[in-house]
């Protein structure tokens, strides 16, 4: 994944290339109403049960994701514990970060850990900041992360019962292609964050401002 595949403004950024799923004549989105085929309507209720799963620091395959994702992360770099002040370069808040995914849940665990395993180039990159001029203060990476699983969800408001608008119907086309679609939607989301953030200069103090203003 490059910067490149990723740039196209704030969330018609979704739909770049699939504007066939739904799209009036005039060139303005319409609100709609599908059927879910059986295989969408599989692979959407395994994505919500695993958005309605809380991160739990106690369980063994929670703690062991954690590894996973320093293991992808820094795979040169021995991790001396869950907690640990070294979770503070990845751009943690604090020295234990089960703290930080308080609202978006154990899937924003497995959206960095996708992004590591599956887009290694590109999620160095961003984590390491090495693209255009950075600020002073940049904004926490793994925060970040955790703050465009959170967002993802709300957007696609994936518990209504059927996708009345132009986004949800092109991600439930994603969906039927394939089963890790929010994960793929999520890297994307990631790097156009970080576009944007070059292109406008950001600092640190604008963090949250810019988050809301991808989605918005």
């Amino acid at each position: 994944m490059c910067a490149d595949d990723a740039t196209c403004g704030t969330p018609t950024w979704i739909g770049k290339g699939l504007t066939c799923v739904c799209f009036k004549r005039k060139g303005t989105y319409e609100r709609i109403c599908i059927n879910l085929t059986p295989q969408q309507a599989e692979r959407l209720r395994r994505l919500k049960h695993r958005m309605k799963v809380y991160f739990d620091a106690s369980r063994p395959d929670h703690q062991e994701a954690l590894r996973a994702l320093w293991a992808a992360t820094y795979p040169d770099q021995e991790l001396h514990g869950l907690i640990s002040d070294q979770w503070k370069e990845m751009g943690w808040q604090g020295k234990d970060p089960s703290t930080d995914f308080r609202g978006a849940g154990f899937i924003s665990l497995e959206n960095l850990l996708f992004f590591a395993k599956t887009f290694s180039t590109s999620f160095q990159r961003l984590l390491r900041k090495q693209g255009g001029k950075r600020a002073d203060w940049e904004y926490p990476f793994a925060v970040a992360g955790v703050n465009i699983t959170f967002m993802l969800m709300q957007m696609l408001d994936l518990e209504a019962t059927k996708p009345r608008t132009f986004v949800r119907s092109v991600f439930l086309q994603m969906l039927s292609d394939n089963e890790w679609a929010f994960d793929l939607l999520y890297c994307v989301a990631f790097v156009v964050m970080d576009k944007q953030w070059l292109e406008r200069n950001a600092t640190y103090m604008e963090f949250n401002v810019r988050i809301h203003l991808l989605f918005s």
